[in-house]
């Protein structure tokens, strides 16, 4: 191609696929259908009639050539090529709206629903925590808990199913913000009666004595880091289902268990609990708070960052 042709190019003359013959509005449909997975929701959600939130879904159809949605049971559930879009898709829409004029977030005012996963043995500290703060600094805000990580988490977050996760276990990728809010101190626990603890001061010693352990099979299971060989897995007698559960059948048997001191000593008085250092290189564990990028840009999404930190930091 000649350099005077070059230069005779207007703007529509490029090749480039043709943004402004794209309706954007059909954006913030597809951003409310992938949230709620249904057209009648998303259109209660977006004030429009059920009608006009089908035809938007036949046009983004045509637009990304594929068909994003299929029927599954009584909503709908998005194609791989839906889940790769939502994520730049709500980014560029938080983008946009943070730069309209009057845009913000105001937490007295805001009725959103923030999902949080504070990962067990932290929920039992964290959970009360964090509900009481959102609550005192905006009261119509809807906050859903969980307590354990399952094999989609990255997925979840990634697409906002999940926004936070607070938890020992660090996400690597870089498309995700992970910040250490604190570092919490791994202890022994055994029973008051057990003949023995005070004289686990090796490695060896603990690992000759039998475990009780949040159980294995359990994704990101707590107790995992410190079974990580047969030869270890060997001295496990007992998996619970968490750490509460963990410390009560070891406050009955001669079992051991590892644990946070500050679980530890929350229970010690009422299950007659002993409590000795952990003579093991992996003596301690940080929290860390997580999130993945796409969420960054949004003011809601910054001020429970900033919330979170505050109250979880210590």
């Amino acid at each position: 191609m000649s350099e005077e042709h070059i230069e005779n190019l207007s703007v529509g003359d490029t090749i480039k696929p043709q943004l402004r013959m794209v309706d954007l509005n059909l954006l913030t449909v597809f951003d409310a259908v992938m949230q709620v997975q249904n057209i009648t929701r998303a259109a209660q959600m977006l004030g429009m009639s059920q009608p006009a939130v089908s035809n938007a879904v036949a046009r983004l159809k045509i637009m990304f050539n594929d068909e994003l949605f299929v029927r599954y049971g009584r909503g709908i559930q998005p194609t791989a090529r839906a889940y790769q879009l939502f994520g730049s898709v709500r980014q560029a829409l938080q983008l946009i709206q943070n730069e309209l004029p009057g845009a913000g977030f105001d937490p007295l005012t805001s009725d959103r629903t923030f999902n949080l996963c504070v990962c067990s043995p932290l929920d039992n500290q964290l959970t009360s925590l964090i509900y009481n703060q959102v609550k005192q600094a905006a009261p119509n805000i809807q906050l859903l808990f969980k307590s354990s990580l399952n094999q989609n988490i990255e997925h979840q977050l990634r697409y906002q199913e999940t926004e936070f996760v607070i938890g020992y276990d660090e996400f690597r990728r870089p498309e995700f913000n992970c910040i250490p809010l604190f570092r919490d101190e791994m202890v022994l626990v055994a029973s008051s009666e057990h003949p023995r603890v005070n004289n686990l001061l090796r490695e060896g010693d603990v690992y000759r004595e039998h475990h009780a352990v949040v159980s294995l099979e359990r994704f990101a299971s707590f107790s995992a880091p410190w079974y990580d060989s047969v030869e270890k897995q060997a001295c496990i007698a007992y998996q619970g289902t968490a750490l509460t559960s963990v410390l009560n059948v070891v406050s009955q048997t001669q079992l051991v268990a590892i644990a946070p001191r500050w679980l530890a000593e929350e229970f010690s008085d009422s299950l007659n609990l002993q409590i000795t250092s952990l003579p093991l290189k992996l003596n301690s564990r940080t929290c860390y708070l997580s999130w993945h990028e796409a969420a960054a840009r949004d003011k809601g999404h910054q001020w429970m960052e900033e919330l979170l930190t505050q109250v979880c930091h210590r």
